[in-house]
């Protein structure tokens, strides 16, 4: 494992620009890179569900990952995420990312299965026995209906050393401060905020950091809540986190994850479609959204 590695700060979990043929555009995510380092971020985070991982086959996701850790070129580590409903296939796509070089994964529960607690722990242990890198844990029931329960995260916080944290996307901030309580002793483990509204919550609360979709199109912003935190100016990352809300809380205007490319297409960044059958935004929903990027200066 990459030495005493700690995930923290604002980690974009990127979409991945699409052609209008559903073929991934790497110029455009070259282009979004650059605009994400640009301003600020503290890592760079492909293939997770924001980047619709599901859509994508081992050839692609491989290829996406090589072009960020090209494009990115050790100015931040990179992340990738190495999701699947089989321990098997999880491990088979966290060998291919070591073997391009990223800094850690992150590994979704798996979806349409059901597995126990212990199932659950099972698979993410034997995936930590498969590789060196550095595992965040991901806990987002309301997309897979599974969750990781408080009691096997601190399992396997306390039995795998190389897995390193959890991603909390669930929305419950309960959750999310019981992951973060329960393991403070452990100096190894850290907690990432996953739900936009609540990252400044989770950093006064113990959590090191946030990987934001919404830093796809806002990262200063983004940035600014984490940076003036921890500069102590809590006015100041609360008032940014304030500004952040409106465009988290727009999502609900599409198909996850269509807002965030319609809004990346608005303020000049391209990135594409989204895979079918998830669509674009109607002229409605485009015009509400452009009303919620003016308002947060995004775009004039």
């Amino acid at each position: 494992m990459k030495g005493n590695f700690i995930p923290r700060g604002i980690i974009p979990a990127l979409v991945t620009p699409l052609k209008n043929s559903e073929e991934v555009d790497l110029i455009g995510l070259k282009k979004l890179i650059r605009y994400q380092l640009d301003n600020g971020v503290h890592g760079i985070f492909v293939s997770g569900s924001t980047g619709e991982f599901y859509a994508l086959s081992l050839e692609e996701k491989q290829k996406l990952i090589e072009t960020t850790m090209e494009e990115v070129n050790g100015k931040v580590p990179v992340y990738a995420g190495t999701n699947a409903i089989t321990t098997k296939e999880s491990i088979q796509l966290t060998k291919m990312a070591e073997s391009c070089g990223v800094d850690a994964v992150s590994i979704l529960t798996p979806m349409f299965i059901s597995p126990s607690a212990n199932e659950l722990y099972d698979h993410y242990k034997t995936i930590a026995l498969n590789t060196g890198l550095p595992i965040v844990l991901y806990n987002n029931a309301p997309r897979t209906g599974v969750g990781i329960p408080v009691d096997t995260c601190v399992r396997l916080a306390t039995d795998c050393n190389n897995i390193i944290g959890i991603k909390d996307s669930s929305g419950d901030f309960t959750l999310t401060g019981e992951y973060i309580r329960r393991t403070r002793h452990l100096p190894h483990f850290h907690v990432l905020q996953g739900r936009d509204t609540q990252i400044l919550s989770g950093l006064v609360y113990g959590a090191t950091g946030a990987i934001a979709a919404t830093a796809n199109v806002a990262p200063a912003l983004v940035v600014e809540i984490y940076e003036k935190y921890q500069n102590g100016d809590l006015a100041g990352a609360l008032e940014a986190q304030y500004a952040l809300a409106p465009l988290r809380i727009a999502f609900s205007l599409g198909t996850f994850p269509a807002v965030i490319k319609e809004a990346l297409q608005m303020i000049g960044i391209p990135a594409g479609v989204t895979t079918a059958p998830c669509g674009p935004l109607n002229e409605v929903e485009k015009n509400q959204l452009h009303t919620v990027l003016v308002g947060m200066k995004l775009i004039q």
